[in-house]
C-alpha cells in the first residue's frame, strides 16, 4: 500500500521541481575608470588636477579606488563622489562603498589636486595609475588606467644617440677625440720629429770629418 502511494507523491514532487524556475545568473559587472590629468606634462612646481570617473553597468560592492603618482604632490586634497579619500604625496585611497553603474545613475567621480614638488629631476618619468577593484574583483579582476611622461631636460637621448654607432657615420666618426689625449698627441709627435732630425745632422757631421771637410759645409 505505501509503495502504491508513494509514487505518486514522487512524481508530483518531481513535477513541482521542474515547474520551478531556476536561479537567474547574476549580471556581469562592467567597471572602466577613466583619468584626465590637467595640464598633461605638468612641470615642478606647477597644480595639477587629476579626475578619475568610473563607467559601466552592473553594482559594485565595497568600491575602491586607488592613485598613484611617481612624482611627490605637495598640498594634496582628494575629493570623492560618493565616499571619502585618504591622501599621501604619492597615493591616495578612495572607498566609494557600494556604487551602481549605469545610464540613470551619477557617475563616479574623484578629483585630486596638487602641486608637482620641486626638485624632481629632469628626465623623471612621471606615471600616474589608477585602479578599481571590489568584492566583485575576484572574478572581474580589478581595473586600471594610467598615464605617463617625461619632465623635459633629460640628456639621457642625446647622450644615447651620440654613443650609438648605428646613428653615426663614419666622417663624424673620425672627428670624435677621446678626452684628455688631444694635446698629448701632438706632443709625442714634436718628439719623435726632434730626434730624427738630430740624428741626420749627427750622420752628416760625421760624413764630412772622414771627407776631411769643415763641419760647416756640405
Amino acid at each position: 500500500m505505501w509503495e502504491s502511494v508513494a509514487a505518486p507523491v514522487a512524481g508530483m514532487m518531481g513535477a513541482v521541481a521542474a515547474a520551478v524556475p531556476a536561479p537567474l545568473p547574476a549580471p556581469a559587472v562592467e567597471a572602466t575608470p577613466v583619468l584626465t590629468s590637467t595640464p598633461f606634462g605638468a612641470l615642478p612646481e606647477q597644480r595639477v588636477t587629476h579626475t578619475v570617473t568610473i563607467s559601466g553597468r552592473g553594482t559594485l560592492t565595497a568600491t575602491r579606488v586607488t592613485f598613484t603618482t611617481t612624482a611627490d604632490l605637495d598640498g594634496v586634497v582628494a575629493q570623492a563622489e560618493p565616499g571619502r579619500c585618504a591622501a599621501s604625496p604619492r597615493i591616495v585611497v578612495c572607498d566609494l562603498g557600494d556604487v551602481l553603474l549605469s545610464a540613470a545613475a551619477a557617475v563616479p567621480r574623484i578629483t585630486i589636486t596638487g602641486r608637482i614638488r620641486p626638485g624632481v629631476p629632469p628626465g623623471t618619468l612621471v606615471r600616474n595609475r589608477v585602479s578599481v577593484t571590489s568584492a566583485e574583483s575576484t572574478v572581474t579582476d580589478s581595473q586600471a588606467v594610467s598615464n605617463a611622461y617625461l619632465l623635459p631636460g633629460s640628456t639621457a637621448t642625446a647622450a644615447a644617440t651620440a654613443t650609438d654607432p648605428a646613428l653615426e657615420s663614419p666622417a663624424a666618426a673620425s672627428e670624435v677625440r677621446p678626452p684628455g689625449r688631444s694635446l698629448r698627441m701632438p706632443a709625442v709627435a714634436a718628439v719623435v720629429v726632434g730626434a730624427v732630425a738630430a740624428g741626420i745632422l749627427l750622420a752628416r757631421r760625421r760624413l764630412r770629418r772622414r771627407h776631411g771637410l769643415p763641419s760647416d759645409r756640405l
